[in-house]
């Protein structure tokens, strides 16, 4: 049985659905949180927090919370997106998952599911929300940033298939990524935003090489990813050839969708510890009053974003 069956998805309004979908999320996470936190003390190493979020994940896809709000044909239960938005929400602000890791599948499943092909998509999608895998984004490049109509990582046909040669930056997470949205240059040099094609990319492939490197924090959260003769089925393309950047624009959105709230929800959950912590003073009142102000002027401007997704399904 899944988390909410009997609910009438026919009738009633988004917002009794949330309403209800919210009520028994809460009362399964409360029944489960004790099986459910991480096994670590703080914030754990970047491995035993990836191991956790595949975890939690997997509990929640067996459960049926995953699944809902994503589209049948991608092996969803159905329902409105804002469900994710719920979902991640309650997960992140327990602290169950780092929330900016969860997240991740709110900016590249949505981008599968429309450029994919239907078998790829009903595939791939049902392995990322159940946390047998993770994906990552192969946008920026040395010497291009994030001006993704210079990059210069190239794809080039060959007997059916494509080649891949280039290098790619501050990708994250790409050492435990099992595929990559990758963006490649398919077009003449100077054919700028019109001469890219997206390929969705099995990072074991023969020729990919990663080189995670450390940031501040000394988490090896970025990698540099190199491409040497990597072939890639001709299947792998998302959109069209030389259509990749209708896909680039389709992504980018999403970063400040739900994924953006469930970063909003996690901000919040650290604002009120530090208010349980805080030193009773003056000081102390004017950072935090500050702080406050700050995190829910960003949850009010993402809850709109929420809503705008919801009504219109895109967010431009």
């Amino acid at each position: 049985m899944n988390a909410i069956a009997g609910q009438d998805r026919s009738g009633g309004t988004q917002h009794v659905e949330t309403a209800e979908f919210r009520t028994g999320l809460v009362s399964w996470l409360d029944d489960h949180q004790a099986e459910l936190v991480p096994p670590f003390v703080s914030v754990g190493t970047l491995e035993e927090q990836m191991a956790q979020l595949s975890r939690v994940k997997r509990a929640l896809f067996d459960a049926g919370w995953m699944r809902w709000g994503w589209p049948e044909a991608v092996g969803g239960l159905g329902g409105p997106p804002m469900l994710r938005a719920v979902l991640g929400e309650e997960v992140t602000a327990r602290g169950l998952v780092e929330a900016g890791f969860y997240s991740m599948t709110e900016v590249l499943a949505p981008t599968l599911a429309e450029f994919a092909s239907p078998d790829l998509a009903r595939e791939e999608i049902p392995k990322l929300l159940s946390g047998e895998a993770m994906w990552c984004q192969g946008f920026s490049e040395p010497g291009t940033g994030s001006d993704l109509s210079s990059l210069s990582c190239r794809a080039t046909p060959s007997d059916g298939h494509w080649v891949v040669n280039g290098q790619k930056l501050w990708t994250s997470l790409a050492q435990h990524s099992s595929r990559c949205v990758l963006l490649t240059r398919t077009g003449p040099p100077g054919s700028a935003h019109r001469g890219i094609t997206a390929f969705f990319v099995d990072m074991d492939t023969p020729g990919i090489t990663v080189r995670p490197f450390a940031l501040l924090n000394g988490a090896p959260e970025f990698a540099e990813v190199f491409f040497d003769d990597v072939v890639v089925p001709a299947d792998r393309i998302l959109g069209e050839v030389d259509g990749g950047w209708a896909v680039a624009m389709n992504i980018l959105p999403f970063e400040r969708s739900t994924s953006f709230w469930h970063r909003t929800a996690f901000l919040a959950r650290r604002l009120q510890q530090l208010v349980d912590r805080a030193p009773d003073d003056v000081h102390s009142a004017t950072v935090l009053g500050e702080a406050f102000q700050h995190v829910y002027a960003m949850r009010a401007r993402s809850r709109l974003t929420q809503y705008k997704l919801a009504e219109q399904g895109t967010i431009g």
